[in-house]
């Protein structure tokens, strides 16, 4: 499958469902995240508005690339009280390169991912899952993909994440912050 990013060079991180993305593991504690990321940069830890009661504080860890100007985060990860690391977030233009099975799924324009995910779903005889935006992706739980506006252009910022406390879905835990991108509604 050939495709263009339009971004970067990028590293590139594995994902394993429920385990985790890169260096990054589900339901580690804000001071692993914190020294799992030094590899790609440095780190700011802030608290996230509770929005929703039901859910335990949280902590959003904003890792930015060595050595580029100040830019967005490359990766953003949540950080529950109750359930440790639930949600990464990779960033269109910084962040690193996740595939699933062979498909890239970061920085790509979303028509050309979605494009990608059929011919995926067809040649390997699986399923593909729409977000209530209309962004085409893998049939799996822990991935959503969601939109980032990169200048004049839709790219793909998929959140790979696990339920957190509370929550019914993965859908249902997505971080308020994650909502809005560049200020926008995604």
């Amino acid at each position: 499958m050939a495709f263009k990013t339009g971004v970067a060079e990028r590293d590139e991180w594995s994902y394993s469902p429920t385990v985790g993305v890169g260096p990054l593991r589900f339901g580690m504690t804000i001071d692993e995240v914190v020294e799992a990321a030094e590899t790609l940069g440095q780190t700011k830890v802030s608290d996230c508005a509770r929005d929703h009661a039901i859910f335990s504080p949280t902590w959003k860890i904003e890792v930015h690339r060595r050595g580029v100007a100040p830019s967005p985060p490359a990766v953003t990860a949540y950080v529950s009280q109750a359930v440790g690391l639930f949600c990464i977030a990779a960033d269109a233009v910084h962040g690193p390169q996740v595939a699933y099975d062979g498909l890239p799924l970061v920085g790509r324009d979303l028509s050309e991912l979605e494009s990608d995910a059929i011919a995926y779903a067809e040649a390997t005889d699986v399923y593909l899952r729409y977000t209530p935006e209309g962004y085409a992706g893998p049939d799996d739980p822990g991935v959503l993909i969601r939109g980032q506006l990169v200048e004049q252009d839709l790219r793909s910022r998929p959140l790979f994440m696990v339920t957190r406390d509370g929550a019914n879905t993965e859908w249902d835990s997505m971080p308020s912050e994650e909502y809005c991108v560049n200020s926008q509604s995604t």
